[in-house]
């Protein structure tokens, strides 16, 4: 390997949202990132729904019917 070309290789702490950490090598001292194997649904096997606060709410009032037909237009009779 040439010197002064490759970045350093160095010890990092990764660090989840869910608060799990977990010391690795990197080229960065530090990452954080939003999902891990221990919160993962795919390891853990539990179905958890992660930033979806509000939006079924949000679009059920957006797209609520109120129960009351929509008025439809009535033909006039023509004048003869």
């Amino acid at each position: 390997m040439k010197e002064g070309v490759h970045p350093k290789y160095v010890r990092c702490l990764v660090t989840c949202g869910c608060g799990n950490s977990f010391e690795t090598r990197s080229t960065q001292a530090a990452i954080n990132v939003e999902i891990c194997s221990s919160c993962h649904p795919f390891f853990t096997g539990k179905q958890k729904f992660i930033d979806t606060a509000g939006r079924v709410e949000r679009f059920m009032k957006r797209y609520k019917k109120t129960g009351e037909p929509t008025p439809t237009p009535t033909a006039t009779p023509k004048a003869t």
